[in-house]
């Protein structure tokens, strides 16, 4: 579970900008929030901004972040991180590090972790454990190779001297078997995913369609017609000698991408005639309406989502999607059974029809506005204004009440 990411010096992110999950006042919506290790959490976040305000920096650095930790033990010496963008508008700030910042619970534990680096070197690093209230250090790392230590120095030693400038010291460690930080280290591996559009989609998601394992085809079919999508049944053929991009579904893992093997997805409708008698009639995937090729495609995502404890961070959740869809999928985040797993669902939208006290809490709801003059962007909650529990928060917004809207002069002819 995720309770905090701070970024800073990250494209249009100068100063530092913090996105908290943790439950500010109020009781309202508590279908909405979980309780773990005396936390409240909540299990959904909506970002909204206008267009070039800076919602997909904030999932570019989810995903440089996240990455960097999974690939440090592949990147060569001397490599390069080609994604960490400092904020470029400013002689100071160019030249300096990027800064990450996750505070998080695996395994019934809560750590910090923490690194600062630009596409040469990792210049600090920390990992911080909460076996008690207070804060136990298990590494930290400074001027790019400096180590300091509280416990297991001789083991940890032996590591370092393993490790190189650009590589993070957390992925280095768990893969050379260190108990202390695999459990951290599986989070960004396993606990944590973006998904920045829908363009590609991983071959070993659609592996799952035919494994009766993982109930896969139960679990979409029953995600269908909860969303009202009249689909009785489908069948996939998986041709292991063609190759060919199926849709499109671009997941942080961009870099592991399999070329999708050749499909064919037959989906099977129940269609009542003039004299109501029932038959089924088969449809080829392609000839499906976006929204439910999209449902449809997510379903292995979702259901591993809702059986595994996850992030999942999306930009623009509503493309392609009917609104009362996408209103449906944060539901589903929300409904305890469900997600029963207590995952959690982070996303950036335009979808004003969801700013509504009766979806979200007032603390669920997150602006970003950019300064345009200057080109930084600041993130800020709801929370922040005095706003009542019967508040029209829709109209507030377009009307400019909480910023984060684009202002358009009328003279532009």
């Amino acid at each position: 579970m995720l309770i905090e990411f701070k970024v800073k010096n990250f494209r249009s992110f100068k100063d530092e900008i913090t996105l908290s999950l943790e439950k500010s006042t109020g009781e309202e919506n508590e279908n909405n929030i979980f309780k773990i290790n005396n936390l409240e959490l909540l299990k959904s976040v909506a970002i909204y901004g206008a267009n070039a305000s800076g919602k997909s920096n904030l999932i570019s650095a989810f995903t440089c972040a996240i990455l960097m930790i999974r690939n440090s033990n592949i990147i060569s010496l001397g490599g390069q991180w080609n994604d960490i963008i400092p904020f470029l508008f400013d002689e100071t700030t160019k030249n300096e590090p990027t800064s990450f910042e996750f505070v998080f619970i695996a395994n019934k534990i809560k750590y910090h972790y923490a690194f600062k680096a630009d596409n040469t070197k990792i210049y600090e690093e920390i990992l911080e454990a909460y076996y008690s209230q207070k804060p136990t250090i298990i590494f930290k790392r400074t001027n790019v190779n400096q180590y300091t230590y509280k416990n297991d120095v001789k083991i940890l030693k032996t590591i370092e001297s393993k490790n190189t400038d650009n590589k993070l010291f957390l992925a280095t460690a768990a893969t050379w078997n260190y108990e202390k930080t695999k459990e951290p280290f599986l989070w960004f591996t396993n606990g944590i995913d973006t998904f920045v559009n829908f363009d590609k989609i991983l071959d070993s998601d659609l592996k799952k369609f035919r494994n009766s394992k993982e109930n896969i085809k139960e679990f979409t079919l029953n995600l269908l017609k909860e969303a009202d999508i009249k689909i009785k049944d489908f069948n996939v053929d998986y041709n292991e000698q063609e190759l060919a991009i199926l849709t499109n579904l671009l997941t942080l893992t961009e870099t592991n991408l399999l070329p999708t093997k050749s499909l064919n997805i037959e989906m099977i409708h129940e269609i009542t005639d003039e004299d109501n008698k029932t038959k089924n009639y088969s449809l080829n995937f392609e000839d499906e309406s976006s929204g439910t090729k999209i449902l449809f495609l997510m379903a292995p995502i979702l259901q591993n989502t809702f059986t595994t404890t996850k992030v999942l961070i999306i930009d623009e959740i509503e493309k392609s999607l009917h609104p009362a869809l996408v209103e449906f999928l944060i539901n589903l985040f929300h409904n305890p059974n469900f997600n029963k797993v207590n995952s959690q669902l982070i996303f950036t939208t335009h979808a004003t029809n969801l700013l509504d006290l009766d979806i979200f809490r007032r603390d669920q709801i997150w602006f970003m506005e950019k300064n345009n003059a200057k080109g930084i962007t600041d993130l800020y909650p709801l929370d922040d204004f005095s706003v009542r529990k019967n508040e029209n928060i829709q109209k507030g917004y377009l009307n400019g009440k909480y910023g984060a809207i684009p202002f358009i002069k009328d003279n532009i002819l």
